[in-house]
């Protein structure tokens, strides 16, 4: 039992330090992160090397593979960009196991030591960063040597050492021990850490290591399979894939690859086993992707056919996906992403409105009417996700763009609403028989084309910075206020002058009156640029 616990502390130490670590190089790398998704391209390779790349910062490729069920269930990435990622996942994940089979439990105290100054008496957040993942560092082989002092007293017990051995006669229950323990942990490198402690100590050989090797790899699938319940089918299919994938790795390797590893990791160090271990780990997995790399459109129509397409199969509605949110960086890319989509709808609102009030359209008020109620849902399901985002580990800069981003959504919903206005305007209108006179309509199409190059302008905004169109659409709505004092002026004098009708003078100045509120609000989104 005192084995048991102090196996447990161990593990707990081990797994929290390398969450910490991750989060502090992830932080680190927060505007690198951002950009991922538009490094995913077609091309495979590059798939591999990007998912190598993220698993290395994050710590774990369960993480990653996540990440690519969320992506695949949010359309931003198709099955054959997935494959390459999950790939490089797994070789990305075999850092860990290399950085803990070094003896480097020394250096544990000086990290911690290190990494504690530096966050207590630090206020900058990218030196708290560096202290987190200095931290997690030492907090990680602490844990290390809390499991090797735990297993040690093992070596004495025969039968245990015994039934371990017998692993490496009988290769298949030591891949559904490796399969269950990472099932149970959720983390291929805590139990690759377990597996290295045991052979620091000499309680575990190469041979009955290996098949416990090979089934943590198809253990730390069970991660990405939960994480695809409840989400589309395209999801599953990811998840599947990377089930597919270390299945088949695993058996290449007990079956062909088992001797030829055995003898490459022992000729680089003869005597050391955890050396061996760490190793093979990472041998497995570059090998597996080489290996299956060229065939990886034909894992992607494998899982087709265990997941077939059906004709109920809907696109993807959102890029708002929860499992992103355990990178907020991402999470953020992709919450931009569905701003743009609320944007677009936002703007076929305004020029719908528009259309309905010039046209005399009922056709078009209808639709200002049913985009509206969407334009509100975006802003509801999009201000939740912010909430949740704005709640996990956001560095400096990423809490104020997310400040930011809220008023954004509030602005365009408020355009919305007064696009809403408009059409309700223009219904008016309608049903009137209301005309507007030649000189009004005139003047009309000139604001609302001011108005219109200024939301154009703020929908650049929202994703590029740019302070010089920011300035422009200062400007333009200074030009808006004018042409607005310029038309209730003129209108006033087509009242004197008995040129305008009084009822249609109403609907004028209240259509005048929500043209100048929408270039307001894209005022806002400017004013934010500016002092950003």
């Amino acid at each position: 039992m005192e084995i048991l616990i102090s196996l447990i502390g161990g593990l707990g130490l081990f797994l929290y330090g390398m969450t910490l670590m991750g989060n502090g190089l992830q932080k680190a790398a927060g505007e690198k992160l951002k950009k991922i998704v538009e490094l995913l391209t077609s091309n495979v390779l590059l798939g591999v090397l990007v998912g190598a790349g993220v698993t290395a910062i994050i710590q774990s490729s369960s993480a990653t593979t996540v990440m690519v069920v969320g992506f695949v269930n949010a359309g931003i990435m198709t099955l054959s960009q997935a494959i390459g990622v999950i790939m490089g996942a797994n070789i990305g994940t075999t850092i860990t196991a290399q950085l803990v089979s070094f003896n480097l439990e020394g250096l544990a105290p000086i990290t911690l030591g290190i990494g504690i100054a530096l966050y207590l008496f630090s206020s900058k957040s990218k030196t708290k960063n560096i202290a987190e993942i200095l931290l997690g560092f030492g907090i990680l082989f602490t844990g290390m040597e809390f499991m090797k002092d735990a297993v040690s007293p093992l070596a004495e017990y025969k039968g245990f050492t015994d039934a371990l051995v017998n692993f490496g006669h009988r290769p298949l229950l030591g891949v559904l021990l490796g399969l269950i323990i990472t099932g149970v942990v959720q983390s291929s490198s805590a139990s690759m850490g377990m597996l290295i402690a045991l052979a620091s100590q000499g309680i575990i050989p190469l041979q009955s290591a290996l098949p416990i090797l090979y089934g943590d790899n198809i253990g730390t699938c069970v991660t990405s399979l939960l994480s695809s319940i409840g989400a589309n089918k395209n999801a599953k299919r990811a998840a599947i894939m990377h089930l597919l994938f270390n299945i088949l790795g695993t058996l290449m390797f007990l079956l062909i690859l088992n001797k030829p590893i055995v003898a490459v990791v022992t000729r680089i160090n003869p005597t050391d086993v955890a050396r061996q271990i760490a190793n093979a780990h990472t041998l497995f997995n570059i090998v597996t992707v080489i290996i299956l790399l060229p065939f990886s459109k034909y894992i992607v129509k494998l899982a087709m056919k265990i997941v077939p397409q059906t004709e109920e199969e809907k696109e993807v509605k959102t890029y708002l996906d929860e499992r992103m949110l355990e990178t907020p960086s991402i999470a953020f890319a992709n919450t931009l992403k569905e701003t743009n989509k609320m944007a677009k709808v936002t703007n076929i609102c305004l020029n719908s409105s528009m259309s309905a009030f010039l046209n005399k359209s009922k056709k078009d008020v209808e639709e200002t009417f049913k985009i509206e109620k969407d334009i509100n849902d975006y802003q509801r399901n999009i201000l939740n996700y912010l909430l949740k985002l704005s709640k996990t580990s956001l560095t400096g800069n990423s809490v104020e763009e997310v400040d930011n981003l809220f008023n954004t959504i509030n602005d365009l919903e408020r355009i919305g609403d007064h696009s809403e206005n408009i059409a309700e305007l223009a219904e008016i209108a309608i049903d009137k028989d209301v005309s507007i006179s030649n000189d009004g309509q005139k003047e009309i199409e000139e604001m609302f084309e001011k108005v219109k190059k200024n939301y154009e302008d703020a929908l650049i905004l929202i994703n590029k910075k740019d302070k010089k169109i920011a300035e422009r659409i200062i400007k333009t709505e200074e030009e808006v206020d004018n042409i607005e004092k310029s038309i209730r002026a003129n209108h006033i004098y087509r009242l004197n002058n008995n040129t305008c009708e009084i009822d249609s003078g109403i609907l004028y100045l209240d259509l005048v009156s929500n043209l100048e509120r929408i270039s307001d609000h894209c005022s806002n989104i400017a004013i934010r640029v500016l002092n950003y």
